[in-house]
């Protein structure tokens, strides 16, 4: 799966070097950095009367903070599944758990010759307490699986990145015009996938840095392919995360709160850590998911 590339979208600045080159009273112009950082707010929560009769969405977010605990202590988990709840226990459980600063989708697949129907859509939000994860699975038949999932990213991304993962199509000979140091970056970017293994620090190609041309870029693109996960984080600024259709390489790109490019890098790694919570992030949700409870149970 390939999606259209716009080489505009990363303008590369030509800066002219050596004595006499610029002008003494010309000032620096920098791209001006994100503003501000997100922090926790926690959401308007109903008041504890209002969880009366609603058994079901109290018990769900029991499980979701015991599940928490769980994996604190280094067990496995299984989702909270949700599906069985009513409207207005998925509303109230939807109220305490807001919406946190990550979000991800993982498109949909059409189905094959002879397959009745398309792999499903998944929507995917974290709530305001890190690492808890409400999931959403569509299909073409109407079919949905709701579930809440606790940990530091979703099953179904890193899954749906394996699925996704081909060998990379090989280089044309000759190459297209304009294109310079793509197969030299396509080059260490095998390398990397050759000696990467699990846990591993991502290594990274910092493309900003290095002198490619948007032609340069457009073709690794087409070389590594587009992958059908997408995330968007926005703890600090926007970043934007796209699995290459080849082992453990994602297209990572930050963006100014003026919408302009940052930084653009290619990562080989399991999944870029931005997207990620941190262990210190599940124990501060476990601690105020039990604030929540305790003061929903005060009714």
């Amino acid at each position: 799966m390939s999606l259209p590339y716009d080489p505009k979208s990363f303008p590369i600045p030509v800066v002219a070097l050596g004595a006499g080159s610029q002008s003494e009273d010309e000032g620096l112009d920098y791209l001006s950095l994100p503003q501000g950082m997100a922090t926790f707010q926690p959401p308007p929560l109903p008041e504890p009367e209002a969880f009366a009769g609603h058994g079901p969405a109290l018990r769900a977010l029991h499980e979701v903070h015991a599940r928490l605990q769980a994996l604190l202590a280094g067990q496995a988990v299984e989702p909270v599944r949700l599906e069985v709840l009513g409207a207005d226990d998925l509303a109230l459980i939807h109220q305490v758990l807001g919406e946190g600063e990550v979000s991800a989708q993982v498109l949909a697949e059409p189905g094959a010759p002879g397959q009745a129907h398309a792999l499903p859509r998944v929507q995917i939000q974290e709530s305001v307490f890190a690492g808890v994860w409400r999931v959403i699975e569509r299909s073409d038949d109407g079919l949905v699986r709701d579930h809440i999932e606790v940990g530091p990213v979703p099953a179904i991304l890193r899954q749906a990145a394996r699925d996704d993962a081909r060998a990379p199509l090989a280089p044309l000979q000759p190459l297209p015009p304009g294109v310079l140091n793509a197969p030299a970056i396509l080059a260490e970017l095998a390398e990397h996938r050759l000696h990467w293994r699990a846990g591993q620090s991502a290594e990274v190609v910092n493309l900003s840095l290095l002198p490619v041309t948007p032609e340069d870029i457009a073709y690794i693109d087409h070389i590594i392919g587009t992958g059908r996960v997408v995330i968007l984080s926005r703890g600090y600024g926007n970043c934007r995360i796209t699995n290459a259709a080849v082992d453990h390489t994602w297209r990572v790109v930050y963006y100014n709160s003026q919408d302009a490019v940052i930084l653009n890098a290619v990562e080989v790694v399991d999944l870029p850590e931005v997207a990620c919570a941190a262990t210190e992030d599940l124990a501060d949700s476990a601690e105020r998911l039990t604030e929540v409870l305790q003061w929903v149970e005060q009714a």
